[in-house]
């Protein structure tokens, strides 16, 4: 779902993912399934009131993979 020419606009992490979002510069945003209920939720509807797409991957080692980082990653986001 994320390409290497995706990847210089790819932002993991709860609070990078806010930022974002809270900024208006997020394109879509990527959150596992298996995380917190409180990141699911507020990253959810943060996206959901700036009308950003948001893809749910199964678990947080899925989307930490397709982040290209070696760890786990509750969310993440392609800026614009």
């Amino acid at each position: 779902m994320i390409d290497e020419a995706e990847k210089a606009k790819l932002h993991v992490g709860y609070k990078q993912t806010v930022k974002a979002l809270t900024e208006d510069k997020a394109d879509r945003v990527y959150i596992a399934e298996d995380c917190d209920s409180h990141i699911k939720d507020g990253v959810g509807k943060t996206a959901a009131e700036k009308n950003t797409p948001v893809f749910f991957v199964p678990t947080m080692k899925e989307l930490g993979n397709m982040c290209f980082i070696e760890v786990g990653a509750s969310c993440a986001v392609i800026l614009k």
